[in-house]
């Protein structure tokens, strides 16, 4: 039998590793940004076009390479960072396994245009499906500019695989937020499709937090220093009433790399205890530096998972450290039994000198004299011997003078003047709007259960309602029509919501918007980070108005559909799923009735909008059966 196993090419070999390092655009701008750092550079642009996927291009200032180097880094296990097994646990640097540039190169049109500070000339080469195309002297600036063109254009199935340019774009700005917050001493650019999105200067940690996320995102920090033998702790966290349903601005940096620990995170929300509601997120910029020979990062292709030597300790410190800033910062509920709040001066009256208080006495009050009509009314008095003031007051015409000159029979003629006769209509019934049939009819046919649950009668039995599942078809197929016909009723509001959102989170509310207006969303302006609203839906509060946002953003964080259908169906289930009735929410026997009705309205009552039954039937053949 002849030989079966052969050593692979090495350009096969280069895109299988492709598949292992780059993943989407958005690994791509990760490594070459990640390398742009560790040349040195103070100044870094990233450029993209088409969310990557016909562009990604990297300038940096930092150090550049020699002819050999420039031509050696697109080789595979080449770096400059290892030099025997140990420095793999010693490590300082971004990237180190070597096969970043070499996969990048095996599955795109790759230009690198390099100089040293001291060379002449710089260096240019070409490279194509991992051919190397061109090698010449160029003329070009101090550092290194690398651009990546038509990514995956060799593996077409891959490609196939890409989102939506608005989900690959956000994917970028993730990769963009972990790099940019980490070196806060280096000047970012960030451009797309000719657009500048990111122009952060250099700036120490909270100015680049902000610069990123908003100038709102100032208000909403809390610092955080713990300094240890194992861990220094440093960074902000988030306050508990700003705390959002999704998880986007949460970051663990250890030496300056970002890292993806569940571990941690339940540290954090560990802190978070008794403070947040349920299912709500804080949000959190920790900066963990560490002994690098006490973690292993050698354990993910992406280099975002690390094990820690002693994840215990570090958990208790990082619970410890926040919970405590927390506190400081009168952000968490403190019991000083030390002290009694209520013997505070209040801020108003600290500076204010203190005036003894005066006693007027009208000298010609006499208690025991009787006043008439004719008098004014008495001032206000002090009686000293009893500690109370006296007062008296006009005397009123009682309750009897109301009906002085009316007659009790109704149908004498009450003349007066201006009139020439008044007379009174009969109160004698002389029909009925309802019959009594019709009233026994109209009595209530439903009753609430436990809060949760609506039954109601019907004639082989009863039907048992879940109250949310009902409403959520309700609004479901409501809020259908509406987007679909763009026909939503909008209730203005007489001062308008303003609302502050991220970069990320603005970008998927401008994709939205269209389909948002159809609801009966009315916006005013929609800006860099603020959102001003002059409409919103009918009932729908203004309190609600934020979360309905915020859990669009969720539901939409891992991708938005192309298809404006697929849009249209998963906006309507985000609202239906906000604003539907819960369980525990006591509704009136009209309110019941409403439901059940709008429910057998529907084109398909008997589900949810996620696939759940909205309601179960009970023959009277079934509740025989129970009694047998």
């Amino acid at each position: 039998m002849a030989d079966i196993i052969q050593l692979l090419p090495d350009h096969v070999a280069n895109q299988i590793a492709a598949g292992e390092v780059v993943q989407r655009p958005a690994s791509v701008v990760k490594e070459l940004i990640e390398n742009a750092i560790d040349a040195g550079a103070t100044e870094i642009k990233l450029v993209i076009k088409d969310a990557g996927k016909t562009l990604v291009q990297v300038v940096d200032n930092g150090v550049g390479m020699t002819d050999t180097d420039a031509r050696l880094c697109f080789e595979r296990h080449a770096t400059s960072k290892i030099k025997k097994a140990e420095d793999l646990f010693l490590l300082n640097t971004k990237g180190f396994r070597g096969e970043a540039l070499a996969s990048i190169a095996a599955i795109a049109h790759v230009e690198l245009n390099t100089r040293q500070q001291e060379a002449e000339v710089g260096v240019q080469i070409k490279i194509e499906g991992g051919k190397v195309t061109c090698q010449e002297p160029s003329v070009a600036p101090k550092g290194t500019s690398l651009l990546v063109k038509n990514l995956f254009f060799n593996i077409p199935a891959r490609r196939n695989f890409l989102k939506s340019d608005a989900v690959e774009l956000r994917h970028i700005i993730d990769e963009f937020h972990r790099v940019a917050l980490a070196h806060p001493n280096v000047h970012f650019d960030f451009y797309s499709n000719g657009t500048e999105l990111f122009n952060l200067p250099v700036a120490n940690i909270r100015q680049r937090i902000v610069s990123i996320f908003g100038g709102k995102t100032n208000e909403k920090l809390v610092p955080v220093n713990e300094e240890t033998e194992v861990v220094n702790v440093s960074g902000f966290v988030g306050k508990p009433e700003f705390a959002k349903k999704s998880r986007g601005e949460q970051f663990f940096f250890v030496n300056n790399r970002f890292i993806k620990s569940p571990y941690l995170h339940h540290a954090i929300m560990a802190a978070f205890e008794g403070l947040l509601k349920d299912g709500m997120q804080p949000g959190y910029f920790l900066f963990l530096d560490v002994d690098s020979a006490t973690i292993d990062i050698n354990i993910h292709p992406t280099k975002t998972e690390i094990k820690f030597d002693d994840e215990h300790t570090l958990y208790a410190i990082l619970r410890s450290a926040v919970k405590h800033s927390l506190g400081q910062f009168n952000v968490a509920p403190v019991l000083d039994f030390d002290s009694d709040t209520n013997l505070d001066t209040p801020y108003d009256y600290k500076n204010k000198k203190v005036a003894m208080p005066t006693i007027e006495v009208d000298a010609n009050f006499n208690p025991f004299k009787e006043e008439t009509e004719e008098k004014a009314p008495k001032k206000e008095s002090f009686k000293g011997g009893s500690g109370s003031y006296g007062f008296k007051k006009e005397k009123q015409p009682s309750w009897e003078s109301l009906y002085v000159g009316l007659n009790t029979n109704d149908d004498e003629v009450v003349t007066t003047e201006g009139f020439s006769s008044v007379e009174f209509e009969s109160e004698e019934v002389t029909g009925k709007l309802f019959e009594d049939e019709d009233i026994q009819l109209s009595k209530a046919t439903t009753f609430q259960l436990q809060k949760k649950y609506v039954v109601t009668t019907i004639k082989s039995g009863m039907v048992i309602i879940d109250q949310t599942r009902a409403h959520q078809r309700v609004l479901y197929e409501q809020y259908l029509k509406d987007i679909t016909i763009n026909e939503g009723v909008s209730q203005q509001l007489l001062f308008p919501l303003e609302l502050h959102f991220g970069k990320v989170e603005m970008s998927l509310l401008q994709t939205l918007k269209e389909r948002l207006e159809g609801t009966g969303f009315a916006f005013e302006t929609m800006e860099e980070d603020t959102v001003v609203i002059n409409g919103i839906p009918m009932h729908v509060t203004e309190s609600e108005v934020a979360i309905i946002l915020e859990q669009l953003i969720t539901d939409f964080g891992d991708d938005i559909p192309d298809s404006g259908f697929t849009q249209t169906d998963m906006l309507a289930k985000t609202l239906c799923k906000t604003l539907a009735v819960r369980g525990g929410e006591v509704l009136s026997v009209a309110e019941q009735e409403n439901l059940v009705n709008n429910l057998f309205a529907c084109t398909e009552p008997t589900m949810s909008p996620f696939n759940k039954p909205a309601f179960i039937t009970m023959s009277a053949g079934d509740i025989e059966k129970k009694f047998m």
